[in-house]
């Protein structure tokens, strides 16, 4: 119901900029593949076990590729016994030292993260791309604001558009110099403004994906918050094919933030979307309450399930007729479920909860065996 409804709306529907596809491992960016989300570890990377418990936690929340640090070869050591756990592609993040990431490859990275200018001579540029075409691996070039080159940043006089931009092209020439295409490219900047006016300008001058994100975004409200305004702007205009949300948080945060951002937009559809009003005075129940127990108890749910929580039946009846799953406040303790879009069936605000979770999950399940 959700879907035909969605097929309804033409101005809702996001018109993506076209870009060539690559892989990161089994999983597709760009072209008309949807927007993947992905994350990064923050335990060391030699410590195995640790590493492995945060990637399957990210795992478990829906990240599509995940992102590992190996600044040293302890890192790409313990990088193989983690890329053959991992049932997510993994990218190893490499900045400096071009033999981490021939290590890296041959450990089972998926892909390489790379600023093709910081790895040395081109002949080391050329032993990287030779492994990264050995091994199946592909490559992003990470420009960051707060690490231009130094001649650039001489040039310009502070971090720019246009000296990030250079940045991206100048490093995606190397690769294109060895034959090497099967890479995406990000511009990141903590300030949403740079950011989004780099990514805008990278769009028209290049059909590689583009990995997009707020880099050192801040904390987990101020962060979401401005990775919401820059990502949104970007997504809304059709640029980007994976996404990272950078928070000072728990990564499994990355990924809620990063799903929610894109559900938000109809780009992708995983877990129950709760449709909520802010409470007043009308609400027959405690809203605020229902809704962050609600959120917790249905984590788990994976298929895309619309549920409306409405307090009153100013809005309820209309918020319900375009959810899978509604529930109305009524009076004297008692509120109408609604299925479908249409009234079904009344139920206490005491059982509420639990009733609905029954719904959620039903819902879930026929979703997943429909898909089966």
């Amino acid at each position: 119901m959700t879907d035909a409804m969605s097929a309804l709306r033409p101005w809702r529907a996001i018109e993506r900029r076209v870009s060539r596809q690559i892989m990161v491992g089994d999983v597709p960016v760009g072209g008309d593949a949807p927007i993947s989300v992905q994350s990064m570890t923050n335990t060391p990377t030699p410590d195995v076990a640790a590493t492995l418990k945060q990637v399957c936690a990210l795992e478990e929340a829906g990240a599509d590729i995940i992102r590992i640090s190996c600044p040293d070869v302890e890192s790409t050591q313990g990088l193989r016994a983690i890329t053959r756990a991992a049932s997510v592609p993994i990218v190893a993040d490499i900045h400096f030292h071009y033999k981490r990431a021939i290590e890296a490859a041959k450990a089972g990275a998926a892909c390489l993260r790379i600023n093709p200018g910081n790895i040395g001579s081109d002949d080391r540029v050329r032993d990287v791309v030779q492994a990264a075409k050995d091994h199946g691996c592909s490559i992003r070039i990470g420009v960051n604001g707060g690490s231009l080159e130094r001649e650039l940043l001489e040039r310009y006089g502070e971090p720019c558009p246009e000296a990030m931009v250079e940045s991206a092209l100048r490093h995606a020439a190397i690769l294109e110099d060895h034959d090497f295409r099967d890479y995406k490219i990000s511009v990141k900047a903590s300030d949403p403004f740079l950011t989004v006016a780099a990514y805008q300008q990278l769009a028209t001058a290049i059909d590689c994906p583009l990995h997009i994100g707020i880099t050192e975004a801040g904390g987990l409200r101020t962060g979401t918050v401005k990775s919401s305004i820059g990502l949104g702007m970007l997504l809304w205009s059709g640029i980007g094919d994976t996404i990272r949300v950078s928070l000072s948080a728990d990564p499994v945060e990355e990924i809620k933030v990063g799903f929610d951002i894109l559900k938000s937009l109809n780009l992708r559809s995983r877990g129950v979307n709760i449709i909520a009003c802010p409470s007043c005075s009308r609400q027959g129940f405690d809203v605020i309450k229902t809704v962050q127990t609600l959120e917790e108890r249905l984590a788990h749910i994976a298929e895309p399930v619309s549920l409306s929580i409405i307090g009153c039946v100013v809005n309820g009846p209309g918020e319900a007729a375009y959810t899978d799953i509604g529930y109305t406040g009524g009076g004297a303790g008692h509120g109408m479920v609604y299925l479908a879009g249409k009234t079904d069936h009344k139920r206490s605000n005491e059982t509420m909860v639990e009733h609905i979770i029954e719904l959620v999950e039903a819902r879930a399940a026929s979703l997943r065996e429909a898909k089966e």
